[in-house]
């Protein structure tokens, strides 16, 4: 049995629009401390790091008062940024990750791969975005943020449902579950990279 030390990471990220502190461990049990000030993506926060058993604190103020756009993806920037660093050279990795989650009529699919190739397809349409005063479009730019600063490729479709509370909350907890997959260990490859390339 090998014997791994615990992947964490502890950023912050300051700008004009925004401030962000942010502390994970991808070893975790899935606690949480959200403090954004957008009460459902603090939900949503909460939600992915419950499913993905990571351990996750996110202190952030930014420029609410305009908009939510720069809050929203300036943490998916300093949390792909934190994921990045925890995995180090992601040797022993499952690297992969897939899951589908039902949320009561929704299902939302979610595949990624820790290529250090960003890319985000993001294949989500429905009737109606706003959950109260929060536009889940946000929620592609999160992701969009957070595929490129991980370096990983990100598929995520609404296979179908309409209602947006439901949309956003299986999106989060698909890619959890899938992200969840991906950095798991594979003991059969322990200090192997998983990647005939021989770097990610």
């Amino acid at each position: 049995m090998i014997t791994l030390s615990r992947r964490t990471a502890s950023l912050r990220r300051d700008t004009a629009e925004t401030q962000i502190e942010l502390k994970l461990d991808l070893d975790g049990v899935g606690t949480s401390a959200i403090s954004t000030n957008i009460a459902f993506f603090d939900h949503m926060l909460t939600l992915f790091s419950r499913h993905s058993l990571i351990d996750l604190e996110v202190k952030a103020r930014g420029d609410i008062d305009v908009d939510y756009h720069h809050t929203v993806e300036d943490v998916g920037i300093t949390l792909g940024a934190a994921l990045k660093q925890a995995l180090g050279d992601k040797t022993g990795i499952q690297r992969y990750g897939f899951f589908m989650l039902p949320m009561d009529e929704v299902l939302a699919r979610v595949v990624l791969d820790l290529s250090n190739r960003p890319l985000l397809v993001y294949q989500v349409k429905t009737d109606n975005y706003m959950v109260r005063d929060f536009n889940i479009i946000l929620v592609r730019e999160f992701f969009q943020a957070l595929a490129n600063s991980l370096g990983a490729n990100v598929h995520i479709k609404l296979e179908y449902g309409d209602e947006p509370h439901h949309i956003a909350e299986a999106i989060f907890k698909a890619f959890a579950r899938a992200l969840r997959e991906a950095v798991s260990h594979d003991q059969r490859q322990a200090g192997i990279l998983p990647s005939t390339k021989g770097v990610l």
